[in-house]
């Protein structure tokens, strides 16, 4: 097993973050164009806590080798469940995901958490707090030296992927605080 681990803060305050995880997939997130469908499977809200539990089911296109799916099988299409918990009470959003495809080759259990910065924020500047994990497990028989390299090839790749999905992910809280600014100044305009 290897695991990859990232922590970043988001210079936006944590309701911008948690609002907008939603919207991670859209239009304005040009880094996640492999993205192709997200379908929401259940949502439900504690009505004693107000925490709301979904679950995802996210559908990708991948870039696998040809040469590794005509010796391993399946397509360039990939689905990962995807598990979110948001408690407002704590501030803390919490999402975990796991592969479907290929989960017979090698496993990837990924845990996300945004929770404000109380160290970094100031009042009308918050931060929030964004830490990854992925563990990656390669699954398949043969060789221990075959296996760490499918590890270590993920762990990279992951690690790559991760970069550009913060990046996409920051675009998408810029356009969003600008949405919302804009349309702010509009009703301002018509009152």
């Amino acid at each position: 097993m290897r695991v990859f681990s990232s922590t970043c803060t988001f210079d936006y305050s944590w309701e911008e973050v948690s609002t907008n995880n939603w919207r991670k997939y859209c239009p304005w997130n040009d880094k996640a164009t492999h993205v192709i469908a997200v379908d929401t499977l259940s949502r439900s809200i504690d009505p004693s806590t107000g925490v709301l539990r979904t679950e995802r089911l996210i559908t990708c296109s991948q870039t696998a080798p040809a040469w590794v799916l005509a010796l391993l099988g399946g397509t360039n299409t990939s689905h990962v469940y995807e598990t979110s918990i948001v408690d407002p009470a704590s501030k803390r959003v919490t999402m975990s995901s796991t592969n479907l495809s290929w989960s017979n080759i090698i496993s990837c259990r990924e845990t996300v958490v945004y929770e404000p910065d109380v160290n970094a924020s100031s009042p009308g500047h918050e931060r929030t707090q964004f830490q990854q994990e992925a563990k990656i497990t390669a699954l398949c028989g043969g060789w221990q030296k075959i296996r760490t390299k499918i590890e270590e090839a993920s762990v990279e790749r992951f690690g790559q992927n991760a970069q550009r999905g913060r990046e996409g992910f920051e675009d998408v809280l810029e356009m969003s605080r600008r949405a919302f600014r804009e349309e702010g100044e509009r009703r301002e305009q018509m009152a």
